[in-house]
């Protein structure tokens, strides 16, 4: 069911046997710095598949064959993994990473292979005209940027007028992406904009807090990675900054991260573009035909967390989207050509994620050749430590097209030009 290319180096000594009709591709970082974010995501994608197979045969008939790379968060490393399997039948990719992202989707176009980046990569991707094979729905970074600034207005009587706002940072492509957004908020409401960024891994923020502590900005938005999170949490906590004046971008908000820090958490706060909590009827199958029966990928029982359900979100998507393609071609054996106009094409209402076992997971969204951002609603999570998991405690900010629709029109014509991509159009 699984095969393993445990580096990208080693990849050309394995014997490879004979693929399912449907193959799918999991970049993954299972080590480093970066794996307590990389190995929940990677197991919910990971068990999602194998229920499919054990319950329905697959989708359309068609067994699911997943084959994982590991390259360690490490660009360079996952470049070779994906050059290693893209000619072996993949249909989509899920890099998790920013920068991999960034180096890939040149590649995709070429290719002609999905590349589904869901709540991160290149939030400019969303303009599908451009970049026929790149999907980052159902939210990108500049929602989420967009309904940090609105809540934190809400919370702050009405008005950010005078506040201080730090963007605290991993120091790549990823926390940089929010920058033109938080800048052209910040203009708009009136708050200082304070760049925090944090160099790669994270693990050492010895020179970061004494600024903090010194700068005592009214807010702090949290936009870290892995180990990155838990130190910025802890050293919050250690100076005394107030928990619920803090908040942290969906990639800031795993349980792995809050709950050694017992009551310290409380208070913290996320936004999400989808539910948290294991309450989903899907949840009972994959219980039941993965972990009871001895298959889950991982070693501990993740399900309800937030990363994990993020993988099963990604997988589901992804699912679909074949489904889809199968029945727009009249085909079982999709290739990757036909899967991206099964992604182009997906439209996923609440009656749908009901059918599927998920009902309210997400808010319903439509994709389309112009727009492969999907719907962009976004909510807020808050930690409870005493329930140790998160509560979802607003509804869904709707996203501020009249803002951020000019800035991906622009920013997506800089990315093109600048890698010599020439957009594809729509009909």
């Amino acid at each position: 069911m699984f095969r393993f290319i445990a580096t990208a180096s080693l990849a050309a000594s394995i014997a490879v046997p004979a693929f399912a009709d449907l193959t799918m591709v999991s970049l993954t970082y299972r080590t480093g710095p970066y794996a307590a974010g990389g190995v929940p995501f990677s197991d919910g994608y990971a068990d999602y598949f194998t229920m499919l197979n054990e319950r329905d045969g697959g989708i359309g008939g068609e067994r699911v064959e997943l084959l994982e790379c590991e390259f360690g968060y490490n660009t360079e490393r996952g470049v070779a993994c994906y050059e290693e399997t893209v000619d072996q039948g993949a249909l989509v990719y899920q890099p998790l990473s920013t920068g991999l992202t960034l180096e890939l989707i040149e590649r995709v176009q070429q290719d002609e292979v999905v590349l589904h980046t869901m709540g991160y990569g290149l939030t400019a991707a969303s303009d599908g005209a451009t970049y026929p094979y790149v999907f980052n729905f159902p939210a990108h970074y500049w929602d989420g940027a967009v309904a940090q600034i609105a809540y934190l207005k809400e919370q702050n009587g009405g008005s950010l007028a005078g506040t201080r706002i730090m963007h605290m940072h991993h120091n790549s492509g990823y926390g940089r992406e929010p920058l033109p957004t938080l800048e052209a908020l910040a203009e708009i409401e009136g708050f200082e904009l304070l760049s925090m960024p944090i160099d790669h891994p994270g693990e050492d923020q010895s020179a970061i807090w004494p600024v903090v502590e010194a700068e005592n900005p009214d807010f702090i938005l949290l936009w870290g990675w892995g180990v990155m999170n838990r130190v910025a949490l802890e050293s919050a906590v250690e100076i005394g900054y107030p928990m619920d004046q803090m908040m942290g971008i969906w990639w800031s908000a795993a349980e792995s991260d809050l709950k050694p820090m017992r009551d310290a958490a409380h208070g913290y706060t996320s936004v999400t573009f989808h539910a948290v909590g294991d309450n989903f009827a899907i949840f009972n199958d994959l219980n039941e035909l993965v972990y009871q029966r001895d298959l889950a990928r991982g070693r501990m029982n993740n399900i309800g967390e937030a990363l994990y359900n993020r993988g099963v979100a990604a997988a589901i998507y992804a699912a679909e989207a074949i489904r889809l393609a199968q029945s727009i071609h009249s085909v079982s054996d999709v290739t990757p050509a036909m899967v991206r106009d099964g992604y182009e094409q997906l439209t996923m209402t609440a009656e749908d994620f009901e059918t599927l076992g998920m009902e309210g997971f997400t808010p319903p969204m439509e994709i389309t050749c112009t727009d492969h951002g999907g719907g962009g609603l976004v909510a807020v999570a808050q930690w409870d430590s005493t329930l140790r998991k998160w509560q979802q405690v607003t509804d869904y900010y709707a996203p501020n097209d009249a803002l951020i629709e000019p800035q991906i029109e622009s920013a997506s014509a800089a990315f093109a030009q600048s890698r010599g991509i020439t957009p594809a159009g729509c009909p």
